[in-house]
């Protein structure tokens, strides 16, 4: 008869499935039962849950026959915080020495390593665990080491494309797992900065966040939130982006980034909105001066009233003002005006400037994939075909903007002085996409 406290090996392999279990599904859980006001309490109470279940553990060591599941169970207890451990990597260690194919060893030994900034070894170990056994987290996770790999710029793109179908693999093993769903959205917007920014591909990216979001482990998880709206923002939904930041926060209240991007996107529209007010600080002769209508000849390759595009098709272009353009594409149009200003933000992405017109109107214009030191200056003439105007409407706490804009999505349409700018002008996006882990 076993003692009162000693487990027979079975109900000590138990333990697995009930002590430290129940441990991460109180950490995944947390806010379902507390609520999300009590985040800041959040990795405390997680942590002092966690100490009791090692107490646990370890008060059955003599009862495990199996050592290898013994110190798996201690490193997995010790890996439920979110910063690394080094007692935890000492047990998994020994773990997979002992058992080289305790698959789950080797998937939290594989975190370990990615929270330690150890890239390589965390691949290796997830690597690793799918020689053993195909399952969702190892492929998931192999996924997100994929796009961290230190490679080179051409090797990139085919780390990315592997990423997104680790990631699919996982989906597929269990589509209601809202964590496989999210590192596959992650994996696909990391594959829209990194291919030509396909629209299809950002839809997919966004569909697979909207799969995560149902999922209510995945709803609070604040990555979701923030890489989100870090795509919101690049598309200018800064509605959107504002709140995905702001919830990000309040889900993790320790983690500063939301906080500070949500802080530099209204700081970045209240800039943007007292610029178009102020006419770009422009007074006086020198608003007289830029207001003047800029010859034809400023239009550069577009004066003879189109133009022939890269594809060979003939466009025709008409001149008009910026109070003539309405929403969305303004096909055979062009504006010319002058820079007013530029607009200083945070990011290198995009550039910001307001041009002026023989009007007096001012419009903010945002520049994307232009080469860092590229941009335009006071006094500039810039002639845009078939303009994009895009509408920014915000709601934001004590805050309220509501302007037009242009979006630019390449600098290669423009025309600077009458000089369309070259392709030396254009680099492509990278947004850092805050990776996830199990």
């Amino acid at each position: 008869m076993a003692s009162n406290n000693k487990l027979t090996p079975v109900a000590a392999a138990n333990v697995k499935n009930s002590e430290v279990d129940a441990l991460y599904e109180f950490r995944d859980h947390y806010f379902e039962q507390f609520g999300v006001e009590r985040a800041v309490f959040k990795n405390d109470e997680v942590k002092r849950k966690m100490e009791e279940t090692l107490k646990i553990v370890e008060s059955h060591k003599d009862s495990f026959p199996n050592k290898a599941e013994y110190f798996m169970l201690l490193g997995r207890t010790l890996n439920v915080t979110p910063d690394y451990d080094s007692k935890a990597y000492e047990c998994l260690s020994k773990a997979v020495k002992l058992d080289p194919k305790l698959v789950e060893a080797w998937n939290h030994l594989g975190e370990l390593y990615w929270k330690k900034g150890d890239i390589n070894n965390a691949k290796n170990c997830f690597s690793g665990a799918l020689t053993h056994s195909k399952n969702k987290i190892s492929l998931r996770n192999l996924s997100m080491v994929l796009r961290q790999l230190n490679v080179s710029a051409e090797e990139r793109v085919a780390k990315v494309e592997e990423s997104v179908e680790k990631a699919k693999e996982a989906v597929q093993m269990d589509i209601k797992d809202g964590q496989s769903w999210l590192i596959l959205g992650n994996a696909y917007l990391s594959l829209f900065f990194s291919t030509g920014q396909s629209a299809k591909i950002l839809q997919q990216a966004m569909s697979a966040y909207k799969q995560a979001e149902s999922d209510p482990v995945a709803r609070n998880n604040a990555d979701l939130h923030y890489n989100r709206a870090s795509a919101y923002k690049f598309e200018e939904d800064f509605q959107k982006a504002l709140e995905g930041f702001s919830h990000a926060s309040l889900l993790d209240p320790s983690w500063k980034a939301p906080e500070t991007q949500e802080r530099q996107l209204l700081s970045y529209l209240t800039s943007v909105t007292q610029m178009i007010e102020a006419k770009g600080k422009v007074k006086g002769k020198r608003l007289q001066t830029l207001s003047q209508s800029p010859r034809d000849s400023a239009l550069g390759p577009y004066a003879g009233g189109g133009y022939t595009s890269n594809s060979g098709k003939s466009v025709k272009l008409m001149r008009c003002s910026f109070k003539d353009l309405e929403t969305g594409v303004n096909p055979e149009r062009v504006v010319l005006g002058k820079v007013a200003c530029t607009i200083p933000t945070d990011d290198l992405v995009p550039f910001t400037f307001c041009m002026i017109d023989e009007d007096e109107t001012v419009m903010p214009v945002n520049v994307y994939n232009l080469a860092q030191g590229s941009g335009v200056k006071i006094g500039d003439s810039v002639a845009i075909p078939e303009p994009y105007i895009q509408i920014v409407s915000v709601k934001h706490k004590d805050k309220e903007f509501y302007y037009r804009g242009i979006r630019v999505s390449t600098p290669l349409i423009l025309v600077v002085n009458g000089r369309k700018l070259g392709r030396d002008k254009q680099v492509g996006t990278v947004l850092v996409v805050n990776a996830v882990s199990d």
